[in-house]
């Protein structure tokens, strides 16, 4: 075989490999977001019946939302633990299945506490999914599009929270509560077995552990480079070891990213403040301006909808001028828009507010996704994502618990818009002033692949082995 026809080859792997993986890791993010919006669906139908899980109030209703996002603070933050220990694959795999189950588990829960338990086992294979889903992506995604394939794969939470919305009317008067839940069990007999077939590891992660030779074979295998061994090691023992640097928590706890992994942290509890938040009671609030129920779902859909396309737009200004600039631009467009909803505009008007929120909200956080899962080196980039999400669902577990306060307490329904607001103006101001990143070995090595198309590079690496 000629040498152009061995590139092509390979290239022509690389591209079938990367999309098998973008396909997983959205598919599975897309029952994350699933998750995310079915309860703030059916939240009102709780209180007004009594006899699904038992009494509720206002303020138990938040508590009751936020369950599942302590189970996904601790998904995330044990598979960042672990994550860059056990690899890729795996980590996928199992949360998969555990997800499925904890849906269809809670689709059976018969009182408050039941229910309560099982959305946090459930919110933990959630965690661990999102944490992992960046590091897959990063790591396969060609150089100068790793933005863009991010929010191809964290849309997938925005899109799930549209299809329960969407659902949620489709289905009003037809499946109750218990059978949108059951809906949130399909991964397992869908996504699972496809997963099992079509997922690979990660070879940078192979690379990443010392493992050269399994990852050198996995890379000619699916297209994937690996990267560039520092040009000041002169053999294969000394690359080896200088890849393997500090992995997990241990290596964000380092003097190189202490002080950005604080950065990050907050600005991903911003952002997953204000998308729990509003998914979770927007509806309500908006039904206290006089909208009636399927209005206010059709809010919900409207919020995420405007976060899958302006996230994917935003996405491709991102690889183009940096995610921190475009992020800390969407969290200013976040407080804006949320401050426009209190001004009573007309119908057209509100859902383009609501729309431009939705980018500034979770489209912001698929962003910061992205961002993470760029800034760290392969050693710790589950870590690094992980305490990013994990971090951030304390955002996620307050969110809705500020509503849940704010609207038992009877404040105004301008003043919660106007809270929100200030969250999405603090993160902006904490994003600019982010650290660059570190630079290491292998940012180096993007830098160089951003030069010279991503698969010329794959094919080079594949001849020289």
């Amino acid at each position: 075989m000629s040498v152009l026809s061995e590139s092509a080859a390979t290239a022509a792997r690389g591209r079938k490999t990367v999309r098998w993986v973008v396909l997983i890791a959205a598919l599975a993010l897309v029952f994350d977001g699933y998750d995310l919006v079915v309860y703030g669906t059916v939240v009102s139908s709780l209180l007004d019946d009594p006899s699904q899980l038992g009494p509720l109030d206002a303020a138990q209703a938040g508590a009751l939302g936020s369950y599942a996002l302590v189970g996904v603070m601790v998904g995330a933050l044990v598979v960042g633990a672990v994550g860059d220990f056990l690899g890729r694959r795996k980590v996928m795999l199992i949360n998969i299945a555990w997800f499925s189950i904890g849906m269809a588990l809670t689709s059976m829960a018969t009182s408050v506490f039941a229910f309560g338990i099982l959305r946090f086992l459930t919110g933990i294979g959630v965690g661990a999914l999102v944490a992992t889903a960046g590091a897959v992506v990063a790591e396969f995604a060609p150089a100068g599009k790793k933005n863009f394939y991010n929010a191809i794969v964290y849309s997938g939470v925005p899109a799930g929270a549209t299809l329960a919305s969407v659902l949620a009317i489709v289905f009003n008067g037809i499946l109750d509560w218990r059978g949108l839940f059951m809906i949130g069990a399909l991964p397992i007999v869908f996504l699972l077995p496809v997963a099992l077939f079509k997922l690979p590891e990660s070879p940078r992660w192979l690379q990443a552990r010392g493992r050269q030779h399994e990852a050198e074979l996995l890379s000619v295998k699916t297209g994937i480079p690996l990267l560039a061994a520092p040009a000041s090691t002169a053999t294969a023992g000394t690359a080896a070891s200088a890849v393997q640097q500090k992995a997990g928590f241990a290596g964000l706890a380092s003097r190189r990213y202490a002080v950005p992994t604080a950065f990050l942290g907050i600005m991903s509890f911003s952002g997953l403040l204000l998308t729990y938040g509003l998914n979770t009671w927007l509806p309500e609030i908006m039904s206290q301006y006089g909208y009636d129920k399927n209005y206010s779902l059709m809010f919900l859909v409207t919020l995420n909808a405007g976060a899958v396309v302006g996230g994917l737009i935003a996405s491709r200004s991102a690889d183009k001028f940096g995610a921190k600039r475009i992020v800390s631009t969407t969290f200013a467009l976040a407080a804006l828009s949320l401050v426009l909803l209190t001004f009573g505009f007309p119908l057209p008007v509100l859902l383009t507010a609501i729309a431009i929120a939705g980018v500034g909200t979770l489209g912001t956080q698929v962003l910061i996704y992205g961002l993470v899962s760029n800034y760290y080196a392969t050693s710790v980039r589950a870590a690094g994502v992980a305490w990013c999400a994990g971090f951030g669902r304390l955002g996620g577990i307050f969110g809705p618990l500020l509503g849940g306060f704010l609207i038992a307490a009877g404040v105004q329904t301008a003043t919660a818009f106007y809270v929100f607001a200030g969250v999405a103006l603090a993160g902006a101001l904490v994003t600019l002033f982010l650290p660059k990143r570190p630079v290491t070995e292998e940012s180096s090595g993007l830098a160089e692949d951003r030069q010279a198309p991503a698969m010329a590079t794959a094919a080079n690496i594949v001849g020289n082995d």
